[in-house]
């Protein structure tokens, strides 16, 4: 995969409606083994390559496997709740659980369906932040990981992001459905086991195109009951609905 050249209205045509463009903040990235490695240029200019880009707070690499943004994005957190630990004497559930739902969790779960992690040791690396963060809290210090969050009422990200993912799923679905387009396919069978609304698996060679959201999504749908799977087209429905699944 490549950047793929893109073309400029014509000076001469409408000098008016061309947008200044700097010309040397663009880069371009190669992606994917094998790349050619072609050279671009944006009229006289020629474009640098890069082997990563930042956009929207997101650090995409050649690569693909987000590993880099997960290392980034669990050294912020870390260091919010750094912040929180050294700053506020509290360590009551009142008090601390508020602070990092929304000063922590935020930057861990931002777009998250794009650059979820892909590998054990990411997650890993992601799922430590919560875990430090639920032990600041007096009086569970000396429960494990899992009986904390169970007596907070909380998730793990693991889980919070399976959820994340099957309810955008559920909005896109609808949002597709209204527009006439067609993101996900459906798979026409007459067998009656499951939730009755399949959708087409694609295959791939590579194991990085198994982790994009639109493929890694199918597989947990298929998984969910056919109650949720039927709820009508509100999302707070089917959410309701998806909170009784144990999915993971």
């Amino acid at each position: 995969m490549r950047l793929c050249a893109f073309s400029l209205p014509d000076r001469t045509y409408c000098p008016g409606l061309l947008p200044t463009i700097a010309f040397k903040k663009c880069k371009v990235l190669h992606m994917g083994w094998g790349n050619p490695q072609y050279q671009y240029r944006l009229g006289d200019e020629g474009i640098e390559s890069s082997p990563e880009e930042k956009d929207l707070g997101l650090l995409v690499d050649e690569k693909l496997d987000m590993s880099r943004q997960c290392a980034l994005t669990a050294q912020k957190a870390n260091c919010i709740l750094g912040y929180i630990k050294s700053n506020v004497t509290s360590r009551s559930r009142e008090v601390t659980l508020p602070l990092c739902s929304a000063l922590v969790r935020p930057h861990l779960e931002y777009c998250i369906q794009l650059w979820g992690p892909q590998y054990r040791r990411d997650m890993e690396l992601l799922e430590q932040v919560q875990r430090r963060a639920t032990k600041l809290i007096r009086g569970l210090e000396h429960l494990s990981y899992e009986d904390r969050l169970r007596e907070l009422g909380l998730f793990s990200l693991e889980k919070r992001r399976l959820w994340g993912d099957i309810a955008t799923f559920q909005y896109l679905k609808e949002v597709c459905r209204k527009s006439g387009e067609g993101l996900f396919t459906r798979a026409w069978s007459d067998r009656t086991r499951g939730n009755g609304f399949k959708l087409e698996e694609g295959r791939f060679r590579l194991d990085i195109m198994k982790k994009f959201f639109t493929v890694r999504v199918v597989r947990h749908w298929h998984r969910l009951p056919r109650e949720a799977v039927a709820a009508p087209g509100s999302l707070e429905v089917f959410k309701a609905r998806l909170d009784g699944g144990n999915l993971v």
